[in-house]
Parts: C-alpha cells; sequence; structure tokens
C-alpha cells in the first residue's frame, strides 16, 4: 500500500549511491530495501545472487511488491549479477557494512561521516555503491575486501544486528540529509503576529485582577513573586495575538459563566492589537 506521505506531483529524486544486496535470503527484505531505498532518492539496486532467485512472479514477487509499498520501479529496474565482482566492476569507489571488526586495515566511518564525502563524489560525477550482506551472516571477508572503506554503525554493542532495510535506510538517510542540505519537506505555517508587550501587559492585568477578586495571591507577602512567576510563565510561550484573545476569551467565560441568550451584563472585551506604524516616506 502506498503511504500517506506519497505525492505523485512532485518531483522524484533520483541517483546517488548503488545499493547492493550481496546473496539476500528474503524477498520480502528486497522489497522493503526498495521502499528505503525511494524514500531518500536513491535508484540502482544491484541483487548478488539472491538465495530464492529473483522473483519475477509467483508469491515471492508478490511479497517483495508489497513490501515495496510504491518503490516497485526500482524492484523493475534492479539488475541481477552472479558475483560481487561483477556488482561492483562499473564503480570508482565501494562502502561495505559490517557490524565486526574485519582486521583489514580499511578506513571506518559511520554513515554520518562517510555520506557528506559520498554526496559530494557522486554530484561530481563518481559511481559509489554500498555492499549489504546476506541478513543471517553479513558480508564475507572476501566481500569487504572489494571495498574502498568501511561503513558501520552506532548501535547497543550487546544488539548490533540491523534489519537489512533498516541498515539501507540509515545510509540513505544519512545521504539524501547531506545532498539536501537537512531542509524539512515542510514548515509550521504563521497563522497570526507576535503578541506585543502592550497586549500580553493588558491581559495580565484583567487576569491578575480577577485572580485578586478570587484571593488567590495569598499570603499577601508572596504576591509580587505568585504575580512574576505567572507573567513569566506565559513569556515563556511567546504568545501570539490570538493566543492573547483565545486565553483572554477563555477566562472572560469562566468569569460570566455560561452564555446567555439575552446578556444584560457588560462584556469585558479583549484588547485589540497596538496600531501598527504607517510609513509615511514612500510616495505615489
Amino acid at each position: 500500500m502506498v503511504g500517506a506521505g506519497t505525492d505523485r506531483t512532485k518531483p522524484l529524486f533520483e541517483g546517488g549511491p548503488s545499493i547492493i544486496l550481496v546473496r539476500p535470503q528474503l524477498a520480502v527484505n528486497i522489497g522493503m530495501c526498495a521502499r528505503a531505498m525511494a524514500n531518500f532518492g536513491l535508484s540502482d539496486l544491484r541483487l548478488v545472487s539472491p538465495r530464492e532467485g529473483w522473483p519475477r512472479t509467483g508469491a515471492r514477487r508478490k511479497g517483495a511488491y508489497a513490501a515495496a509499498a510504491g518503490a516497485v520501479h526500482l524492484l523493475e529496474r534492479a539488475t541481477v549479477y552472479e558475483s560481487t565482482e561483477a556488482a561492483v566492476a562499473d564503480l570508482n569507489f565501494v562502502w561495505a557494512t559490517t557490524a565486526r571488526e574485519r582486521g583489514q586495515f580499511k578506513r571506518v566511518e559511520t554513515p554520518a561521516q562517510a555520506m557528506p564525502e559520498c554526496a559530494r563524489a557522486t554530484l561530481a560525477g563518481e559511481k559509489h555503491g554500498i555492499l549489504f550482506g546476506p541478513e543471517r551472516t553479513g558480508l564475507d571477508n572476501d566481500d569487504v575486501a572489494l571495498a574502498s572503506a568501511i561503513l558501520t554503525f552506532p548501535v547497543n554493542p550487546a544488539y548490533g544486528s540491523l534489519n537489512l532495510a533498516q541498515a539501507v535506510l540509515l545510509c540513505g538517510y544519512e545521504y539524501f540529509k547531506s545532498r539536501e542540505g537537512g531542509v524539512l519537506p515542510f514548515a509550521q505555517e504563521e497563522r497570526s503576529p507576535p503578541a506585543q508587550r502592550e497586549m500580553t501587559l493588558s491581559f495580565f492585568e484583567f487576569l491578575e485582577g480577577h485572580l485578586e477578586a478570587s484571593e488567590f495571591f495569598k499570603p499577601d507577602s508572596k504576591r509580587p513573586v505568585m504575580q512574576r512567576n505567572l507573567r513569566n510563565m506565559f513569556h515563556r510561550m511567546n504568545l501570539t495575538q490570538q493566543d492573547v484573545r483565545t486565553l483572554w476569551g477563555a477566562v472572560v467565560r469562566l468569569v460570566e459563566g455560561p452564555r446567555q441568550e439575552v446578556q444584560t451584563r457588560k462584556r469585558i472585551k479583549p484588547p485589540k492589537p497596538a496600531p501598527q506604524p504607517v510609513d509615511d516616506s514612500a510616495s505615489d
């Protein structure tokens, strides 16, 4: 099922390092890896000797395509190789993922350290790839020997085993963040401008007047401290004009009680925003 975050009207990011799954054991994991790749704009999926063959038909195909959750275009374009050597032959730089020290005297990096380098290189036209080993055993030493450097993940040392798709997801996230600068996909829309101090002080006077009438500030000796604490609490909220109006209206309703069809009492109205200065310097 395609997730709620999928929007076919937006541009599709592609490129990045090749994701090379060496002897993957489960078709569903291949599908989940494709989904992780699509999340972060990776588009080259390579498979080395899948244990069950590449699932073009039958139940295995159905499982892989369902797990891909809309990223089936990556499964359709995936290339299959007989050996790891063949899968990396056209690459300029290869990263090997492993949770164990291999004694091969290669540079070891986390994805957060390695992916900025990978992003710069791929955007400059180099071809990078990341090797991921079989689910049960990981890459063997001969696979690691083909790599230029090693990627490993800072995880709980007592439980360092990652799901295959999780490992792809972590690398993809760090790559995309480096490539796109970590820009958020959306930002909170400002619905009301910040409240002026004149507006908030007017609200404080109104609120404190009613609290005083209700004998909230007791004992009298603590009134200044209680008043400052109350004002500081609201100031920390960085209230907007709409916030002040809403708070004022809520207190009015508590003071006046339920609304009546015909009100004879004088309503206490919230303050209007302070007038904005007019720029008279511009000419028509």
